[in-house]
């Protein structure tokens, strides 16, 4: 049998040659469960807000082209990340400016936070804002903002970049003006798609939702007649899945995004999965316990307009102090496509 220092002679005599030992790395690359940099964090809007507007003195939407925070997991400083595969974001616009027209590989959505009379356009369409709104920006599909109102605009940027990234596939372009053309009115995407009905010319095979917004005035409603009709889920209290119509499936391949409503006084059960999920608190106030490796227990207070993150494979339970909805979005539609995904009840 060789000895130790026989093996890292052979070792070093392999690195010129770009080959490695399998047998060294091996428990590194099929690990027994998940192994993940990310960790659970807690973003407070009361400290990240202050900051946020702070911003719009030191640099302009125009300089900037998106005036972003990146809500960036302490576990993976420096890569511009939320977990290995999401990226999320606090955005602001101001009153009278325009974020102006590009378009990307990577997929993209927002969630509204605060403001309204702000506006989204995809592919020519105007989607006016309000707080809770889900809005939709596909691969590819050109965008812009702008705000016609008195006060700042603030959403939740959610995004595939670290995992666009990984696959060294990311691709930007800018439109040639500032705002891209538009070409059909604001809401159509709703008004043809959201209620069950589908155009019978429409043969179009897209891999992404067609309803570009979501409000949140019809998505509570949804969730208040789940909640008068069903018995409530002890893991995630009564939870609704927003959904490409035509399909049935995630609203775009590598995201996917939920609404779930807890009753006060809720007090949920573990869940486990292996799905990364960022969540934002629409309304209502509560806590969050999630296990840690070493068996203690983080608990994080959360209310109306937080973030927090809860990284692949921690087991984790949500407790209501009023009745309130968290919003969150996951990795977990492209791990299901994949045969990736696993969870333990």
């Amino acid at each position: 049998m060789n000895t130790t220092a026989e093996r890292n002679e052979y070792y070093e005599r392999l690195k010129p040659h770009s080959l490695a030992p399998l047998w060294e790395i091996l428990a590194k690359l099929l690990s027994t469960k998940p192994v993940t940099k990310s960790k659970p964090h807690l973003w407070r809007y009361d400290e990240t807000r202050p900051l946020l507007i702070e911003s719009g003195n030191l640099i302009t939407a125009e300089e900037a082209e998106r005036r972003v925070l990146v809500l960036e997991n302490p576990g993976l400083a420096g890569e511009g990340s939320t977990t290995e595969t999401l990226y999320a974001g606090l955005q602001m616009i101001l009153p009278g400016e325009v974020a102006e027209a590009h378009r990307h590989t990577a997929s993209a959505f927002r969630f509204v936070i605060e403001g309204d009379q702000a506006y989204t356009a995809v592919d020519g369409e105007k989607a006016y804002m309000s707080a809770g709104d889900l809005v939709l920006t596909p691969n590819w599909a050109w965008h812009d903002h702008g705000h016609e109102g008195s006060q700042p605009m603030i959403w939740l940027d959610g995004l595939d970049i670290p995992l666009v990234r990984y696959f060294g596939t990311v691709f930007t372009e800018h439109y040639s003006e500032k705002m891209y053309p538009a070409n059909r009115p604001a809401g159509s995407s709703y008004g043809t798609f959201g209620h069950n009905l589908r155009p019978v010319h429409d043969d179009e095979h897209r891999p992404y939702s067609p309803i570009f917004h979501y409000p949140y005035t019809e998505s509570r409603k949804a969730l208040e007649a789940m909640a008068g009709s069903t018995d409530i889920s002890p893991r995630r209290g009564w939870a609704m899945q927003f959904i490409d119509p035509t399909t049935g499936g995630p609203i775009m391949p590598t995201l996917d995004a939920y609404l779930s409503l807890f009753p006060s006084g809720f007090k949920g059960e573990y869940r486990q999965t292996t799905e990364a999920q960022i969540f934002s608190c629409a309304e209502g106030s509560g806590r969050t316990i999630i296990k840690q490796d070493d068996g203690e227990e983080l608990i994080y207070e959360w209310k109306t307009n937080d973030q927090f993150v809860i990284p692949i494979w921690y087991p984790h339970r949500h407790e209501s102090k009023e009745e309130s909805v968290l919003f969150s979005f996951t990795d977990g539609g492209i791990q299901k496509l994949l045969g990736l995904y696993r969870e333990i009840n």
